[in-house]
């Protein structure tokens, strides 16, 4: 199942375009002359530039009264908060990870430990142990979380750290979660090994497992971290290229986790490929919208309330939602773009532009569409408090301010 948008050459219908499922053997641009779409598949991503930005142009303006509110990306139905459902699954998440990272190594264990410090907000796992149980629900009636599906949700939390602080290396970041980095404290190299450490930590509970294909799902996991990492060094001349390019990072740093660990426990929980599938593309709806409000919040957020410094993209040189669509406003920053924001004033004049500009509007209701995406998706199943509650996680995504 795949997002999409059609439009045609020159006119847009008023009505808001259909979600539906689309085959894509891999990227590609469409030509200029021809009808476009937009693919954002389990393996690839492409997204026709300039006739998004007018599709959302016209798409606020014409259907604002059911889309444009955020608070109305959920029905009426019971409201079910999701970390109080995930929290009897989550009990000693963080004193559980802290067993798989045993070391002698006094320091490498204060490393390893130092994100795992239960101040997190453990989205992921709390994802994935509530996709848990309504694909447990859905197949057999049963409420209880697996002890497998459960390691899941711890895996993918070692994952994500593991990620970050590579990251950060990478970056040269000086803060997280309101608190130094490794890097800043240790040093990149030991910095680096801790994060190797976390991630051989994280595979050695994979193994025990003892399912292949959950293995094997898990691992792509790894790959796309790399490989969107990569992406994310490149860049891109052609408009169209750059926000497919984007998409395809978002997708590979950040959603490719939360979907691939939702799939491992469907595929744990229910033996149809159908539920494997619906829960999937959740994961990679719902991660894809988070990265688009982070991204969001680099240019909304302060420094403190987002535990680490603003317009931190800009300075890395990096060209995300809100910058992509300002460009299409104020070309002159195509120059800055391929660049990388490198001269002196560049990241000043790119956050002023983005800013003056529908930049970070537009990037909020691409993110708004990808969650209709998600709760689409979720409703398929049969309904369950943990169902709901993943239908309203997509709101809290949408809301979130950190």
């Amino acid at each position: 199942m795949a997002l999409r948008w059609w439009w045609r050459s020159g006119s847009w219908c008023r009505r808001a375009p259909p979600l539906g499922s689309v085959p894509s053997p891999g990227p590609r641009v469409p030509p200029a002359h021809s009808a476009a779409m937009c693919h954002i598949t389990q393996r690839s991503s492409t997204f026709s530039f300039p006739k998004i930005c007018s599709i959302f142009w016209r798409f606020h303006h014409t259907s604002s009264s059911h889309w444009c509110s955020c608070s109305k990306t959920i029905s009426d139905e019971k409201y079910q908060d999701p970390f109080q459902l995930g929290r009897k699954d989550l009990k000693n998440l963080y004193e559980d990870i802290k067993k798989e990272l045993l070391v002698s190594a006094a320091e490498l264990k204060e490393m390893c430990d130092y994100y795992f410090d239960g101040k997190g907000k453990a989205f992921r796992p709390m994802i994935v142990v509530l996709m848990a149980r309504a694909c447990n629900i859905h197949h057999n009636n049963s409420k209880e979380v697996q002890a497998s599906q459960r390691s899941v949700a711890i895996i993918a939390e070692m994952i994500h750290t593991a990620s970050l602080v590579h990251d950060d290396v990478i970056d040269d970041a000086n803060s997280r979660r309101g608190k130094r980095t490794l890097n800043q404290i240790w040093g990149e190299r030991k910095a680096v090994l801790a994060g190797d450490f976390i991630l051989s930590a994280a595979s050695v509970a994979l193994a025990r497992i003892g399912n292949t294909t959950i293995i094997s799902v898990l691992t792509q996991v790894i790959e796309d971290l790399v490989r969107g990492e990569f992406l994310q060094l490149g860049s891109k001349e052609n408009e169209n290229e750059r926000f497919a390019h984007y998409l395809e990072k978002t997708f590979k740093k950040t959603a490719s986790l939360i979907a691939n660990s939702c799939k491992a426990v469907s595929i744990l929980g229910c033996p149809d490929p159908k539920v494997h599938e619906i829960a999937y593309q959740y994961g990679k709806n719902v991660g894809i919208a988070f990265q688009l409000i982070d991204d969001v919040l680099d240019f909304t957020s302060c420094a403190d309330h987002l535990g680490k410094p603003t317009a931190a993209d800009l300075k890395l040189g990096l060209a995300t939602g809100p910058v992509l669509f300002a460009c299409r406003q104020f070309p002159e920053m195509n120059a800055m773009i391929m660049r990388r924001f490198s001269k002196p004033g560049d990241v000043e004049r790119a956050w002023k532009y983005v800013l003056q500009s529908d930049g970070v509007q537009q990037t909020t209701y691409l993110a708004q569409r990808y969650c209709h995406a998600a709760t689409r998706e979720i409703r398929k199943l049969r309904p369950s408090p943990e169902r709901e509650a993943l239908v309203h996680l997509t709101e809290m995504v949408l809301m979130r301010d950190k």
